[in-house]
Order: structure tokens, then C-alpha cells, then sequence
């Protein structure tokens, strides 16, 4: 066979397969989704072979969707970590067979100690279907393998039900972009999601000089932060900001004799502290400008970004 052929077989017989969850999201799937969501503890998950990959990815999206979890491998497990495991946890057990021997102790201990198990397994009259106080029976499927002996179909699908289980607790939780910021501070993913307050330069580092000062200090202030501007203040509030650009328009030798109000550009460009990053340093190049006062009340500046700031932070 083709190798494009080939590929597009596997494909289609993934499909398939995921085409039959449909009928699977029924009313054991949304116990199940209640017992995790209402559950004080960790979401355990367990599994052994590609279905013990399968579920470290599982667990790892839970944890990064709000839900609390770790993996734990049952051979480990029956070997003392098994005291990782408290009462008030959730077992999720994966297993095709639902006969996973290596299963048989985790199982055992979550019956013993009460503890909640939702078993994930094709095949309702296996052991751990049988032992799970809620059990989740993925269709029966022929793997994409032409030796239907490699799992592939089958573990699509485990992979597919446990993104649905997180997702579904994600939208319970009201999850947003703060918590999922707060989850994912490093890598692009946390550039994406940085917000202005993230880089912002503020107390001392705030450009800033009240409004009747003489242009001779405005200029020490300029020279002294380093960011090539200055913002005007009026009781608390920002009335304009002097540039570089404003400074060459008004240069002459009466200068340094004027008061910062007869050279200040009034109303300047002003953003909140929780725009993201992305997003302020499009402003900043669609304004042709090098940098933007924060405030949170509209007057107000509690801070400072710049186009280098914004810049670094992209770049990762």
C-alpha cells in the first residue's frame, strides 16, 4: 500500500472510531464529571502500557485546566506509593480490556479505603468495570492497525474522552484566561496570555512630573528613567506626556525657561493594567509610538510600558 493511502486509512478508521463517541457522552459520563467536580481531593489517574501514556496526558490537561491530578503507575504503586492516595481522591483507572492485571492492586485499595473509582475500559463485564463505583464503557472498535494488535484507534479515543472530561470540568469552574495565565506563566504560551501589569514599571520607576514644572528639570527626569518621554500630572491625574518628538519640535534657546504644560501632547494614549501584552504592543505600532501610561481608572498612571518591554516579553 501507498504510503499517502496508508495514512489516510489510519485516518479514517480514527474517525470512525471517534465518530462512535457520540453515543459514549451519556448520563455516566456527566456522574462522572459531577463526582470530579465535587470531589475534595486530587484526580488519581492510573494506567499501565499506551493507556498509562494516554493517561499522564490526561492528567497533566487536568491539572493544567483547573483540576488538580497526578499520575501514578499501578506497578509503583503496589510497591508504596499507593500511600500517595487519600480518601477524599478520585481514582480514574484506564484500561482496553478493563483485565489489566498490573490494575488488580490499585483496584483493590480504592474498594478497601472507599475510595471513588471510575473505571475507563470497552468492555462493561470486565473486573474493573465491575469494581468501579462509576464506569465509563468506551465502544468496542478495530484498532488502525492492520494487525489490529498496535493500539491506535483505541487510545485516540481514551485520549479524546479524557480532553472531554477536562474540558467539561474547565467550563463547570467558569476556568478563564487569568486562571489559565496563572497556570502557564513560562514559554510562548505564557507570552500569549501576559497581561501589561506582568511588565509594567511603576513607583519609582514612573516617568512622571507634576504639571508647573520648568523644562529644565523635565528634561534631567527624561535623561534620569531612560524611556525618552515623561507624563505631566495634575492631581493624580495624567494631563499629557512630553516625547522625544516634542522636545525637537519645541527646541530653541527659550526652552528651558518653559513650563512643562506649553510643551506637553495633551491626552495622551492611556491602556489597563490587564490588557494583554500582545495586544498593547499592536497599539503601540499602529500609534507609530514608544510607549503607554497604565492606570486602572481611566486618570490615573500606576505605571509604564515601553515598546522594548513588550518586545522582550513576545520573544519569550
Amino acid at each position: 500500500m501507498k504510503i499517502i493511502e496508508s495514512a489516510q486509512k489510519a485516518l479514517s478508521d480514527e474517525i470512525e472510531g471517534l465518530s462512535l463517541l457520540k453515543e459514549f457522552f451519556n448520563s455516566d459520563f456527566e456522574k462522572a464529571v459531577d463526582a470530579i467536580f465535587n470531589s475534595k481531593g486530587k484526580v488519581v489517574v492510573t494506567g499501565v502500557g499506551k493507556s498509562g501514556h494516554i493517561g499522564r496526558k490526561i492528567s497533566a490537561t487536568l491539572s493544567s485546566t483547573g483540576t488538580p491530578s497526578y499520575f501514578i503507575h499501578p506497578t509503583e504503586a503496589s510497591h508504596g506509593d499507593m500511600g500517595m492516595i487519600e480518601e477524599k481522591d478520585i481514582i480514574l483507572a484506564i484500561s482496553w480490556s478493563g483485565e489489566t492485571t498490573e490494575l488488580g492492586n490499585i483496584v483493590k485499595y480504592a474498594l478497601e479505603n472507599k475510595i471513588k473509582l471510575i473505571g475507563l475500559s470497552s468492555n462493561k463485564e470486565s473486573h474493573l468495570a465491575k469494581s468501579s463505583n462509576i464506569a465509563l464503557n468506551i465502544p468496542m472498535v478495530e484498532e488502525a492497525c492492520p494487525n489490529g494488535l498496535a493500539p491506535t484507534t483505541s487510545t485516540t479515543m481514551q485520549l479524546v474522552i479524557g480532553d472531554a472530561i477536562a474540558i467539561s470540568l474547565l467550563n463547570i469552574r467558569d476556568f478563564n484566561k487569568d486562571n489559565f495565565r496563572s497556570l502557564h506563566p513560562g514559554g510562548q504560551l505564557g507570552a500569549a496570555l501576559a497581561v501589561v501589569k506582568d511588565v509594567m514599571h511603576s513607583g519609582e520607576s514612573l516617568p512622571t512630573i507634576d504639571i508647573g514644572s520648568p523644562m529644565s528639570e523635565a528634561l534631567i527626569k527624561i535623561s534620569e528613567k531612560g524611556f525618552g518621554c515623561i507624563g505631566v500630572i495634575s492631581n493624580n491625574s495624567l494631563e499629557g506626556i512630553i516625547t522625544d518628538g516634542d522636545l525637537r519640535r519645541h527646541m530653541g534657546p527659550e526652552i528651558l525657561n518653559n513650563k512643562v504644560e506649553s510643551i506637553m501632547t495633551k491626552r495622551p494614549q492611556m491602556v489597563s493594567s490587564k490588557l494583554l501584552v500582545s495586544d498593547a504592543l499592536k497599539l503601540i505600532n499602529n500609534l507609530g509610538i514608544q510607549g503607554l501610561f497604565v492606570t486602572d481608572d481611566g486618570k490615573t498612571p500606576i505605571g509604564f510600558v515601553n515598546f522594548h518591554d513588550l518586545i522582550r516579553v513576545i520573544k519569550g
